[in-house]
């Protein structure tokens, strides 16, 4: 009953998360309340972990329509939920910050590693699957789903933990940095869960 424990960390997380805000403010952090650089960690993390959470979003309602298993079926459902509203977050604080969603600059540029960001066949950033990925999973149904979604998943978590990390070293908002380390956490916690999963199909996650 592994999974069991892990939904309900996950969904502690997200509303550790959806309180990060109230929680900042009443403790006397006004990091929050200051407006950062457009060009800045801050601002960057949020506009490309929105683009990164959409995907996952994505890949988590197509295999919900691909596979009966209820397994698989309840973890893309909490993905889905928690990175929606995780989303919305960042989205939020780049209007809060009146800040653009989208800049002339390659993804990752405020990791330093806006090179590495080629976008070859709608791989915007590391860990997000390719158009052809993205087609290719909608056409497979039952466990050959399931497989996929879990090896696309667990690349995609990979990217995302890479990616908050950077924000936990560079942020200087408070409410962000704590919200980028609680998806590291319940990413490392969910790629674990996932490869007990593809092992238990016989499978496991791509080198």
């Amino acid at each position: 009953m592994r999974h069991v424990g892990w939904i309900a960390g996950t969904a502690a997380t997200v509303l550790a998360a959806a309180g990060a805000i109230t929680y900042a403010v009443a403790d006397g952090d006004d990091s929050g309340t200051r407006t950062p650089a457009a060009d800045s960690a801050d601002a960057g993390f949020a506009r490309d972990m929105a683009v990164h959470h959409q995907q996952a979003v994505e890949m988590s309602y197509i295999v919900r329509d691909r596979t009966k298993d209820v397994e698989v079926r309840r973890l893309a459902y909490d993905i889905a939920q928690t990175q929606a509203n995780q989303r919305g977050m960042l989205l939020g604080w780049l209007d809060l910050w009146e800040l653009p969603k989208v800049t002339p600059d390659p993804p990752m540029t405020w990791m330093g590693m806006g090179d590495m960001a080629s976008g070859k066949d709608g791989s915007l950033m590391p860990g997000m699957a390719t158009n052809t990925e993205m087609k290719r999973l909608g056409t497979l149904d039952g466990k050959q789903a399931e497989v996929f979604y879990l090896q696309l998943m667990t690349d995609h978590h990979k990217g995302g933990v890479h990616m908050a990390e950077g924000c936990v070293a560079k942020c200087a908002v408070g409410v962000e940095k704590r919200l980028a380390q609680g998806m590291v956490d319940a990413q490392q916690s969910e790629i674990a869960l996932m490869a007990d999963m593809l092992k238990a199909r016989g499978a496991k996650a791509r080198d």
